[in-house]
């Protein structure tokens, strides 16, 4: 989620009467340097914030622990997705101006000794004693060794496994008939979720520099948006995912296109392809998977499978700078991407080089990632009653949530998309490239 800005004021909300107990109204307003900016009610019947304001409502005591046991936002989460938290004026598919108004106008504070110690005897010791998280929360990292040492292959499944074998129906209701769970690309907010997605198939197909009777592999392909986009061009095309629900939907997508003289999808590790000699590799949506440390070797598997003077397109999440740490924050790695790892474009830039890839172009997308996941949730909303029949309530708060705070980070810089494009230069350094950009959009 969207951090909240810090400040060690000393100020508070209001201040409590010494002729009445401590209410859990007031108990929020001590976290507060300043009035709460959004409305608050709790389980004891107190009320703090704009009348009119959107906001979260306390429904019971373990919603409070919850709040008051996890680091950062990892409590908030955890009522939310259990349901002892609710959101008011606000649909549980779509929180982003909830979290902006949060963004903006909540100043978090650290409560003084004598606070904390009021707050203790106001809600009783019980109340933060830890319990359970709710089932849909992935164990810490830490605890994740029954599955394999970090970004094993037997690892790496079961973190794939966890985040995309959800439901096929599901992620139909929330990205649409083209089923392409990454960045669209717009030329307008106004355009369409499909046009923006057809967009963005095509910029990868021209910048790969593709032609009928190529060949092209599509690691970590989802549900084969790309594969079908460019087996359509003519081009025999090859997509390979670690989800098994994935590769089942795709390859029976292929079939009832005609296309499988041209197409195919495995249920298969990007490390496990046997065919060299592609024309070219399309990687999106997948480097975010990899792990930091794994980046050298993965580059240089790609790489392998390329022909002298084939091209690599690299689309992936990444942050605006290269030296902070690039594990997750515990709602992303417990909930969303279990695993999952973030880092700079020039740090991928780096290992690509590094490896022998020659780059030769890069672009910032965060923009139109800002606008793909609003219209997701867009999705999610219209169709949320479907959604929940397909995954439970649970499951689906956990998309609406991390969507909608996604959206909130690509607006302000927290995180980037970009797309890079590299050779793999022949023995006499020969990439084979146009001496201008050949693609538009």
């Amino acid at each position: 989620m969207t951090s909240f800005k810090a400040s060690t004021s000393a100020g508070r909300g209001r201040p409590v009467s010494k002729t009445r107990p401590m209410t859990i109204a007031d108990i929020a307003e001590t976290a507060s340097a300043g009035p709460l900016p959004f409305r608050f009610r709790a389980f004891d019947g107190s009320e703090a914030g704009p009348q009119d304001a959107p906001g979260l409502q306390l429904n019971n005591r373990r919603a409070l622990t919850y709040a008051l046991t996890a680091p950062g936002d990892l409590g908030l989460v955890r009522a939310l997705v259990s349901g002892d938290m609710d959101f008011i004026k606000t649909h549980p598919a779509d929180p982003y101006e909830l979290l902006k108004l949060m963004d903006d106008e909540l100043h978090v504070r650290r409560p003084s000794p004598s606070e904390i110690r009021d707050a203790i005897g106001a809600l009783g010791l019980k109340t933060f004693v830890p319990v359970p998280p709710p089932p849909q929360e992935a164990t810490p990292r830490w605890q994740r060794v029954a599955q394999g040492l970090g970004h094993s292959k037997k690892r790496d499944s079961s973190a794939i496994s966890k985040h995309y074998d959800v439901s096929n129906a599901f992620y139909e209701n929330v990205l649409g008939p083209s089923m392409a769970y990454t960045c669209a690309v717009f030329s307008s907010p106004d355009d369409s979720l499909e046009q923006a997605q057809e967009a963005k198939l095509a910029l990868v197909f021209d910048k790969l520099g593709l032609e009928p009777g190529q060949r092209l592999l599509d690691v970590g392909c989802g549900w084969g948006s790309m594969v079908r986009h460019a087996a359509r061009r003519g081009v025999k095309t090859l997509g390979v995912t670690l989800s098994r629900q994935q590769a089942e939907w795709g390859q029976k997508a292929i079939v009832n296109e005609g296309l499988q003289h041209l197409a195919e999808i495995r249920f298969l590790d990007y490390r496990d392809v046997p065919e060299t000699g592609f024309d070219a590799i399309s990687s999106i949506g997948l480097t975010e998977h990899i792990g930091v440390k794994k980046y050298p070797a993965y580059f240089r598997s790609l790489q392998d499978r390329l022909r002298p003077g084939g091209r690599l397109l690299n689309h992936c999440i990444t942050r605006p700078e290269n030296f902070s740490k690039f594990k997750p924050e515990a709602f992303i790695d417990r909930y969303v991407f279990p695993d999952g790892e973030l880092t700079g474009s020039g740090r991928i830039i780096t290992v690509m080089q590094d490896v022998g890839f020659d780059v030769r172009h890069s672009e910032n997308l965060r923009e139109h990632y800002a606008l793909t996941l609003r219209d997701w949730c867009a999705n999610l909303r219209q169709n949320w009653d479907a959604c929940i029949d397909e995954v439970g309530e649970g499951t689906a708060r956990v998309w609406g949530l991390y969507m909608a705070a996604c959206r909130l980070s690509f607006e302000r810089n927290g995180i980037q998309l970009h797309q890079v494009l590299a050779v793999k230069p022949g023995s006499k350094g020969d990439s084979a490239v146009p001496l201008r950009p050949w693609w538009t959009g």
